[in-house]
């Protein structure tokens, strides 16, 4: 549960309970903010001291999650969402403390898949062409990334769970799958897909902002039971990271973090392939780039937010029930996960505004999202499982 908001001042006259926090990450541009905190050291104002750690996948960041190797990570947002729903996998109660990013991933298709496309505009003419369901890869199945794709797909009348095939691999090792023909594409973070680009094995032809403008991306996550007992340094974490968030708005920063992101134990990817996508430099004039702070209008953790991974778990079949399963019990979920109380309490110390609690949205299927009718949303959708 939240728990209650304390003054300002109260808050930050108590120190955390523990100074050495373990933080995963995948390779990825979106883990930027950890790797800023860590490099200039944001934690020590607040008495932490950051430990970084490089997991393979996004598998092996909730296996330590749930065993306690690691305190909070760098995760997708429906991870969490699945875990503590059980889905697939061991359920836990799990915390949503802050969002990290908005935007910056895309879908890519071979570049013969992607140089027929670009002249039929027909994405299920295109995959029809195969003579075979196209194999598509995401990273996790409760995921980000299956959720753009499976939208993305289905907005162009292509059903995810009939027509193509979906299978889960390792950002890091997308490009090597697509390059040795064992995938026709791919919905991932970057720098995989420029990088894709860059060595000719397929071509960028959606920008996750085409599907859901500004979505919500990638959270930093915790076990629940950590919150519990470790308030003051859940809030702590909280503070170092929206300082490291706002840090990267400026675009000389993120030109430096290029830089850095190029190293073996970070993303272990060249300069010149991270950095003009983390600047927001694509050939897609639709494009918003990947976004860290925005003032704060970032990182809210808004529950109508979660609530949304939610309707599409029960879209895709996820998750049993229809109309009443994704009202109030939803809801409640969403309202326990993101951890709205404690990150007030920090932007308050970083005098940092908090955002309204829902936004209006349109997606590429020109369906709107509020948060405020899930049970009508998910019947509104004609494609699903």
């Amino acid at each position: 549960m939240n728990t209650p908001i304390q003054p300002a001042a109260e808050a930050a006259a108590q120190p955390p309970e523990r100074t050495h926090v373990r933080l995963g990450f995948v390779a990825l541009s979106d883990a930027a903010p950890l790797a800023v905190a860590k490099i200039l050291e944001f934690g020590h104002a607040h008495g932490l001291t950051l430990e970084l750690c490089r997991q393979p996948s996004w598998a092996a960041v909730r296996d330590k999650l749930l065993s306690g190797e690691i305190d909070a990570a760098h995760s997708l947002y429906g991870l969490v969402y699945g875990v503590q729903l059980g889905i697939g996998g061991p359920q836990a109660d799990m915390a949503v403390l802050m969002v990290l990013n908005r935007n910056g991933q895309a879908v890519t298709l071979s570049s013969a898949l992607a140089k027929t496309f670009d002249a039929t505009g027909d994405l299920k003419q295109t995959l029809a062409t195969l003579g075979r369901p196209a194999v598509f890869a995401q990273t996790f199945p409760t995921g980000t990334h299956a959720m753009w794709l499976y939208y993305w797909l289905a907005a162009q009348g292509v059903h995810p769970l009939r027509d193509i095939r979906s299978v889960v691999v390792p950002p890091p090792q997308m490009v090597g799958a697509l390059a040795g023909n064992e995938l026709d594409g791919f919905c991932v973070g970057e720098p995989w897909n420029a990088l894709a680009e860059a060595c000719g094995a397929g071509k960028t032809v959606a920008v996750s902002s085409d599907i859901w403008p500004d979505h919500p991306e990638k959270v930093l996550a915790s076990r629940r039971d950590f919150v519990v007992r470790y308030p003051n340094t859940a809030r702590a974490l909280i503070q170092t990271m929206l300082e490291a968030c706002r840090w990267l708005d400026d675009r000389q920063h993120r030109a430096d973090i290029s830089r850095w992101l190029a190293a073996p134990e970070l993303l272990d990817v060249a300069q010149e392939v991270i950095a003009p996508r983390l600047l927001g430099e694509y050939d897609r004039p639709s494009a918003l780039p990947v976004s860290f702070f925005d003032d704060g209008r970032v990182n809210y953790p808004r529950p109508s937010d979660g609530l949304w991974f939610l309707t599409q778990f029960r879209r895709w079949g996820m998750l049993s029930g229809d109309g009443a399963g994704a009202g109030a019990g939803d809801a409640a979920i969403a309202a326990a996960i993101n951890q709205t109380a404690l990150y007030r309490e920090a932007a308050a110390l970083g005098r940092i505004d908090v955002p309204a609690e829902t936004r209006i949205e349109r997606l590429c299927d020109g369906v709107v999202w509020d948060g405020l009718d899930p049970s009508a949303y998910l019947n509104s959708f004609v494609i699903r499982a």
